[in-house]
Order: C-alpha cells, then sequence, then structure tokens
C-alpha cells in the first residue's frame, strides 16, 4: 500500500466487479486509504471472502457488502440506493465489472457478442448515470472505468471484448468533458494482461490456439514486454486509487495504460 490512510478520508465508493482481480484488489486499497467502500458483484462467496480479508486489515476505511446483477435495471438502482443509504452519499465510482468473450469475426456468435457489450459496456453506463445524477449536487467527485489495452488497438480474435472496451475510452472521453462542468472527474485505466483468473484465462486460451502449455505461452507474453512481467493487480489498483485521490485533481478524461511498456503513444 503506497497511500497514506487519510488518502480517500470522508469518500464513499462503489466499486463494481470486486469479485474479479482488479476490482476486489481495488476495494482493498480503497479501504487502506480511507474510505467507506460499498462492493458489488455476483458471486457471493468471493464477496464474503473479501469481507474476511478487509477486517484483518483493520484498515481507517470499511466494507459494504452488496451483491447485485448489473445487467438487470431493478438491481442497479437497488444497489445504488442501498449503498447510498447504508455508507452515505457516494463520491466516486470504479466500474470493474467486465469479462471476456468472442473470437475471430467469422466464428463470433452473436449470443456471445450481445453478452460482452451488455456487461462490459452497457451496464457500464446505466449504473454510471444513476451515480452521476446522484454526484451532481455535490459538485464533485470521481469515476475510473476499467477499460484494457484492448481499447486502444485491435488484436486477432479480439473483436467482440476489443469493441466494448473502445467504447468504454469512448465513453469515458466524452462523459469527462460532460462531468467536468459539474466538478466530477472521469478518467480509465487500460492494463494490458494482468495476474488475475480473467488474465490467465486469456494466456491460456491464445497458447492452446498455438498448440503451447500455459507457461509456455506465459513466457512468450512477459518476454515481449519492456518490463519482463505482466502487471499484478494491485498496481493496476494503486492506479485507480491515485485517479480517485486529490492528487489527480487535474487528470481529466485520460486513459492510463499499464502495459510493461508494450503499448507507447
Amino acid at each position: 500500500m503506497v497511500f497514506s490512510e487519510k488518502a480517500l478520508k470522508d469518500q464513499h465508493l462503489l466499486v463494481t466487479g470486486a469479485t474479479g482481480g482488479i476490482g476486489y484488489e481495488t476495494a482493498k486499497a480503497a479501504v487502506q486509504a480511507g474510505a467507506v467502500v460499498s462492493v458489488t458483484g455476483r458471486n457471493e462467496e468471493k464477496l464474503a471472502e473479501l469481507e474476511r480479508e478487509v477486517r484483518l486489515l483493520q484498515a481507517s476505511g470499511s466494507l459494504i457488502v452488496i451483491p447485485a446483477d448489473l445487467n438487470d435495471a431493478t438491481e442497479r438502482l437497488r444497489l445504488v440506493e442501498e449503498a447510498t443509504q447504508k455508507g452515505g452519499a457516494l463520491t466516486g465510482l470504479v466500474n470493474s465489472a467486465g469479462i471476456s468473450g468472442g473470437g475471430p469475426l467469422d466464428q463470433l456468435e452473436e449470443e456471445k457478442m450481445r453478452k460482452v457489450m451488455e456487461l462490459n459496456y452497457f451496464s457500464t453506463v446505466l449504473l454510471t448515470q444513476l451515480v452521476y445524477e446522484r454526484l451532481i449536487p455535490q459538485n464533485k467527485g470521481a469515476i475510473v472505468n476499467i477499460s484494457s489495452l484492448s481499447g486502444l488497438r485491435g488484436t486477432h480474435g479480439n473483436t467482440a471484448y476489443s469493441a466494448s472496451k473502445f467504447a468504454v475510452i469512448g465513453f469515458t472521453q466524452s462523459f469527462a468533458v460532460e462531468a467536468i462542468e459539474h466538478g466530477i472527474r472521469v478518467n480509465a485505466v487500460c492494463p494490458g494482461f494482468v495476474d488475475t483468473e480473467m488474465g490467465r484465462s486469456a494466456i491460456e486460451k491464445k497458447g492452446k490456439a498455438a498448440g503451447r502449455s500455459y507457461e509456455e505461452q506465459l513466457k512468450i507474453a512477459e518476454e515481449g514486454l519492456p518490463s519482463g512481467r505482466i502487471t499484478q493487480p494491485e498496481e493496476v489498483a494503486n492506479s485507480v486509487i491515485f485517479l480517485l485521490s486529490e492528487a489527480a485533481e487535474n487528470i481529466v478524461g485520460e486513459s492510463l495504460k499499464i502495459s510493461g511498456g508494450s503499448v507507447m503513444r
């Protein structure tokens, strides 16, 4: 933890996708930085694990667990209302919920494409609407969207996921221009391969397509990075905490790459 226990003091953040590696670590880091953190996800067992782990940290912040399905409009509204009732007015949002999936265009199934776009883009935007309308009267706040390097450049067999993450970047930039009029900062982070279940699955899938083991494909991936290694979820979490903090007061509409040097522009 590189931030003081007061970096996010008096903040109430909603973190989605807290059952995934990045959302999980972001929630922990935010609690350690002093925030009240409402977390959501569909895996209640994983949320309970997060709750136990945060309790052991004995941090200055606190955690509120609210399971919800972000694809459901009623559930989204319940999530925001319950978070507000239990933790007070929201001051920030981290849109970390997301799924991978897809394949080459000639093999892409419509149902799979819609599923990826539904959670990665539509649900993200619709939840943000609900939070945004509550942030406007406060004339301050911060929102961080978890996009991807796949939202900055395309790769083979990645049409659905890449399109959804490009959409998140477009949303981030356009929304940032609107939101800053109300003192609300909106930014995105764009990790490459991260050592999470989703990241390992992507590496394994890539290796399988080439007839390689996970270990062989990981070695190839890491050798292709100037830094020589893939990113840890804690590193992404620290970048998110920075963007949420007052240290990033004049950073607006940016897409922070966490690529180990693989994408520079």
